[in-house]
């Protein structure tokens, strides 16, 4: 496929080329699920080995076990989507049981995802799945106690510490932002509870309560911390997209609301590409093992949104949307405002 330039498309065309991408392949979708669970499973088997004799040694393997959860998030997302395999009914089967692992219950997750999907970057739709923003009048309008309130919900020990472990451990228990609007999504969130206490019930059994904290618990810190950070920087980046209801555009939204994290290998390997993140808003129906493709053969894509590694540790600052200016800026942007009447 030959590249074109990015001016010579719009965001709309850009999605029609992405969406050529849109058809998994079964055998690659096997291979990719069997080189991620079973060095997971030998992993995590070997965590509960070494837990009572060498616990320094369990703690150094939770980084890659962690790495690999990772990565199966990356795949029950794309059973999300419906894009990992061809059958619908078998990406949301996998999904059911993937989410046991990851702590997430697939059926609610899927449904916030997609509404994440269909509102992002629109300033008059925000709420649901996703890292909240608010606009520089909004904060300058807040009572004195809302910003602090506010400036400790963007603080990065908020963002990557409690908020991981409150997400995946206490909110996905009983997701009530959603579930108020479409209860049809409280079987699936119940039935993924029941096979969690399953689950932890069988390794306190063989390791003891205590062991099969100090299993899981290092393994689900990090994992979640590492999936907040992948989603934050997918769309917290200085000139992302926001815009109120009458000026937003799905198209545009997705390829300039959504960053393209060129991260190094083996990062890129372990997080799935999600990283290719406008690809992925373009067409959600792409495979993640098919956004390296599509971003190969249309080189113009590479230079759209791209943030680095090193770019993305700046992401952290950024804290409210300037409509004025049109980008993310720090509360360090408010030395001298004044708030709103």
């Amino acid at each position: 496929m030959v590249a074109s330039p990015a001016a010579s498309l719009s965001a709309r065309g850009w999605a029609r080329v992405a969406a050529r991408y849109a058809t998994p392949d079964p055998r690659r979708s096997l291979v990719q699920l069997l080189t991620t669970v079973i060095p997971l499973a030998g992993l995590w088997t070997a965590m509960s080995l070494t837990v009572r004799d060498a616990y320094w040694l369990t703690l150094v393997l939770s980084v890659p076990t962690a790495a690999f959860l990772v990565r199966l998030f990356m795949i029950q997302h794309d059973c999300g989507h419906r894009s990992f395999l061809r059958s619908p009914r078998l990406n949301d089967l996998l999904g059911h049981a993937i989410g046991v692992l990851t702590l997430t219950p697939h059926g609610y997750w899927r449904k916030a995802h997609n509404i994440h999907h269909a509102t992002s970057g629109n300033l008059d739709k925000r709420g649901i799945g996703e890292v909240h923003v608010l606009t520089v009048r909004e904060y300058l309008a807040l009572p004195r106690w809302k910003r602090l309130a506010y400036r400790a919900y963007r603080h990065p020990i908020a963002l990557l510490g409690i908020g991981p472990l409150y997400l995946f451990v206490i909110k996905f228990r009983l997701p009530l932002d959603l579930l108020r609007r479409h209860r049809g999504t409280l079987a699936s969130v119940m039935a993924t509870n029941v096979a969690i206490g399953g689950f932890i019930a069988g390794l306190a059994l063989w390791l003891g309560v205590a062991g099969a904290l100090m299993v899981q618990a290092p393994v689900v810190l990090l994992s979640s911390m590492a999936g907040i950070w992948l989603f934050y920087v997918q769309h917290q980046f200085e000139h992302t997209y926001w815009r109120r209801n009458d000026d937003w555009s799905f198209h545009e939204a997705a390829i300039r609301g959504s960053s393209y994290y060129d991260l190094p290998q083996p990062l890129r390997w372990l997080t799935a590409d999600i990283g290719i993140h406008h690809i992925h808003h373009l067409s959600s129906r792409i495979p993640n093992y098919r956004l390296r493709e599509c971003l190969a053969d249309n080189a113009a894509l590479r230079e759209i949104s791209r943030i680095t590694l090193r770019d993305s540790l700046r992401c952290l600052r950024l804290a409210l949307w300037d409509e004025d200016a049109g980008r993310l800026v720090g509360f360090s942007a408010l030395r001298g405002a004044k708030a709103s009447p």
